[in-house]
């Protein structure tokens, strides 16, 4: 699935450790969402849109 993650992530000047702590998951994790490797469970994504108050919509995309 693709994302605006690493876009949205950079705008704000996080790391992706600063990013982890804010989501309380492992750089990795957010690692692997940017990089398409792992789909986050509803509830990360739902957490990572009220974060960056946007809709799921404006930040993942489903299609391959």
């Amino acid at each position: 699935m693709k994302s605006i993650l690493p876009e949205l992530r950079a705008d704000r000047g996080w790391t992706q450790a600063e990013l982890a702590m804010r989501l309380k998951v492992s750089r990795q994790t957010v690692n692997a969402i940017e990089t398409s490797r792992y789909e986050p469970s509803l509830s990360l994504a739902f957490a990572i849109a009220k974060l960056f108050a946007l809709p799921l919509e404006k930040i993942f995309d489903p299609r391959p």
